[in-house]
């Protein structure tokens, strides 16, 4: 165990003082037996929390700035969403460097068909990458999300990630028991029962930093783009914390990862500030209306959203809505799509015939900068989606 005193002259300073300057306040953190260095301009001190208890209470999340300059790879969970490319942007006005950065997109449909999230939208994310001069790695469940849906009486499935220099990796989907799922996840907080974003993005994003030896010696910051205004459950996430696939005190191998939400006390004026000053051109469902890009037919989607989707992709409408009759279990509580679509109102932006063949179509062929940047349609508007 670790007193305040040893933990001070671990760092090489004296007598219990942090160091006096006018820039950042640089605090530190312990998890575990490890130590943290963290900067702020908050120049009231922070508390050191420690697995331990002492002292009683943690770090105050919201001030913590991790020190970007001390890790060796920084990975960017990158949906091609406002607040993921907030994210990256942001690094960027830190003067991270590029060859630092890695992009990682969780295909939500993995390999298996088409189901629920835009047909553009891995596309759009490879040339935002390439625009960039970054790496873009992919991942997915095998069989996607229509796989582990219509799962009956098997185990879920594998997982694939892409690398730098091994190919496409695969694992798991040896282990547990067989178990049967066939129902949509379900509209909640709760990880258990809204498991696509359990399934098809936390475990699959950790699995891969777990099955990669570059990172074992390592430090890596695994960033993602939660903001604190988009619901209750996001406003407690803590800033800083170690990651799920961390293994900074593991006795056979060591992975110091970092969990860092970079934009998280951000309001969405800052987030299109940001974009708006890089001249980003936004994914095509914000021009269509949409607030937040998440899935097409994401399980939260609005009766505005359900409704737009009915008109620009009827088939997957139809699809989705069919398998609601199929398992006599909806979405959401007492009201199927076609319920939820009957009452809302089709978003103005889908008038726009040239952007809705972009947003449904597999290949991106628009810019990824613009010259003349306009906030899109759907800029504080309809922003229903995960919480």
């Amino acid at each position: 165990m670790y007193d305040q005193r040893s933990i001070i002259h671990s760092v090489g300073w004296s007598d219990g003082h942090l160091p006096r300057n006018r820039g950042p306040v640089t605090h530190l953190a312990l998890h575990q037996n490890s130590i943290s260095i963290f900067k702020t301009m908050n120049p009231r001190p922070l508390l050191i929390h420690s697995h331990y208890g002492w002292p009683p209470k943690p770090l105050n999340p919201y001030h913590m700035t991790p020190d970007l300059d001390s890790y060796d790879t920084i990975i960017v969970a990158f949906s091609g969403g406002k607040d993921s490319q907030a994210s990256f942007l942001h690094l960027l006005d830190e003067g991270v460097p590029h060859d630092k950065i890695e992009l990682w997109h969780h295909c939500i449909d993995g390999d298996g068909d088409r189901f629920m999230d835009w047909p553009v939208t891995e596309d759009y994310c490879r040339k935002f990458a390439e625009f960039w001069n970054v790496p873009i790695y992919y991942s997915w469940k095998t069989g996607g999300f229509k796989r582990e849906m219509l799962r009956e009486n098997q185990k879920t499935a594998s997982i694939k990630f892409e690398t730098p220099n091994d190919g496409t990796i695969e694992t798991g989907g040896t282990r547990g028991n067989n178990s049967t799922r066939r129902k949509f996840p379900q509209v909640s907080a709760n990880l258990n029962v809204r498991w696509c974003s359990a399934y098809l993005k936390i475990d699959v994003g950790a699995c891969a930093v777990r099955n990669q030896p570059r990172f074992e010696g390592k430090r890596t910051l695994f960033i993602t783009g939660e903001r604190a205004q988009e619901s209750k459950a996001r406003a407690n996430y803590n800033t800083l914390e170690p990651h799920r696939s961390d293994l900074r005190n593991g006795k056979r191998k060591q992975r110091h990862v970092d969990h860092w939400r970079p934009i998280h006390q951000w309001t969405e004026s800052q987030v299109w500030e940001i974009i708006e000053r890089y001249s980003v051109n936004p994914h095509p469902a914000y021009h269509l209306g949409w607030g937040r890009v998440s899935c097409a037919t994401c399980i939260f989607a609005s009766e505005d959203q359900w409704a737009s989707v009915r008109e620009i992709m009827p088939d997957t409408f139809d699809e989705i809505a069919d398998y609601e009759d199929e398992f006599g279990f909806t979405i959401r509580q007492n009201k199927n799509v076609r319920e939820l679509a009957d009452r809302g109102q089709s978003f103005d932006g889908i008038q726009n015939a040239e952007m809705v063949r972009q947003a449904v179509s597999e290949t991106y062929d628009q810019p990824i900068m613009l010259t003349n940047w306009t906030l899109p349609e759907g800029a504080f508007g309809d922003s229903a989606g995960p919480s």
